[in-house]
């Protein structure tokens, strides 16, 4: 056969070389390239076995020498489950792509006790709104800080057993140490003039009030075997008079 004359074939030249050989030349220039750029000792996933051949961990695949092994690295399979093990240890610790959120180191007050106080009930003597007001007194109270509050419900607290009937106000500010009250566990009502708050700075005293929202009156509704009297009409039908000439007998006789 001329492999000179024939179609694609080039005058002083060798033949067209087929597609396992074009294969073979670019595989033996990847593992060419792969033996300048890579260092076999520090790939976690190449390994030699027990028989002398090598294999890789990752794609789990035996070749016969480390050019045929740093050809593999550079093939399709190798690269695409290199990309899948990185997506996924990306999806499983997300907070180490993250940089680290400074920390703040909270501050550090030596208590001195518990602070005074002073709880007056009050009753709006026009609808019978119940309401309370408390009086903290923060004498030694550290520069810069503003006295705290804030309701907790039963099932927060871990002195005593929850009770859904109650919940608790506390009260805190440094260098004193935070101080609770029990009061029912009734909805607050947070309108204006209801629910406020006020620190007086010469004083170093800590108002706050707040009122319990109204319940409605719920009537009950009357027995069903009691009939509701019309206005203007008795509630019982009348007993007639007896006839003349008889006496009534009394009744439980």
């Amino acid at each position: 056969m001329d492999f000179q004359n024939r179609a694609g074939g080039k005058t002083g030249g060798g033949g067209q070389a087929s597609w396992s050989e074009s294969n073979r030349d670019r595989r033996e220039r990847l593992r060419q390239l792969a033996l300048e750029t890579i260092d076999l000792n520090k790939d976690p996933y190449f390994m030699k076995n027990h028989l002398g051949s090598y294999e890789c961990k990752l794609c789990l695949t035996l070749h016969n020498n480390e050019g045929s092994y740093l050809a593999h690295t550079q093939g399709k399979k190798h690269q695409g489950n290199l990309a899948r093990r990185a997506a996924k240890e990306a999806k499983e610790a997300p907070s180490s792509m993250q940089p680290e959120k400074p920390r703040i180191e909270p501050k550090k007050f030596v208590k001195i006790g518990r602070p005074g106080y002073r709880v007056t009930k009050q009753r709006d003597s026009d609808n019978g709104q119940q309401s309370l007001l408390f009086q903290i007194d923060y004498p030694e109270i550290t520069d810069g800080i503003i006295p705290r509050h804030r309701f907790m419900s039963a099932y927060e607290q871990k002195i005593e057993p929850p009770d859904r009937k109650w919940q608790y106000l506390l009260f805190a500010a440094e260098p004193y140490e935070t101080i609770s009250f029990k009061v029912p566990s009734r909805e607050v009502e947070k309108t204006e003039g209801k629910f406020w708050t006020h620190w007086n700075k010469d004083t170093k005293q800590f108002f706050l009030q707040f009122s319990f929202k109204l319940e409605p009156k719920i009537i009950p509704p009357p027995p069903p075997n009691m009939r509701v009297p019309h206005p203007g009409r008795p509630m019982f039908n009348p007993v007639p008079p007896p006839p003349m000439g008889m006496v009534p007998v009394p009744p439980h006789m």
